[in-house]
């Protein structure tokens, strides 16, 4: 099991940037593949972005392609969602996930760790 902390949220305007951090302990980080979910008042978690152990597969959002990008580093134990030209419209917790497994998925039923959440809060 990972245990998964999240960290940089809070609240920005329409336009501006956001990183978030997931800083992870326990098994492997290396070899998990990660996440990152999202959920707004009202919606369902849905995805936004997953990496894969080695960085080298990378799936994105349609609603987030050009604005966001998902990094990680092995070797301090965190990943990392970069928002840029944040709209209202993602205003949501924004939740990090860990896999079991090192290949990437868009699935959240795939993840088997996460986050407590991170509050993310665009105004326009």
């Amino acid at each position: 099991q990972v245990q998964l902390v999240e960290s940089g949220g809070g609240l920005v305007q329409a336009g501006g940037s956001l990183r978030l951090s997931c800083a992870a302990s326990g098994r492997i980080f290396s070899s998990s593949a990660m996440g990152w979910f999202r959920q707004a008042p009202g919606k369902e978690r849905e995805f936004v972005a997953a990496i894969s152990w080695s960085g080298g597969t990378i799936y994105l959002a349609d609603s987030v392609k050009g604005r966001f990008t998902i990094s990680r580093d092995n070797a301090k134990n965190t990943a990392f969602l970069q928002m840029n030209s944040l709209k209202p419209e993602d205003t949501a917790v924004y939740y990090c996930a860990a896999r079991s497994l090192g290949a990437a998925t868009i699935h959240s039923s795939d993840f088997r760790s996460w986050g407590q959440g991170t509050q993310v809060t665009v105004s326009s």
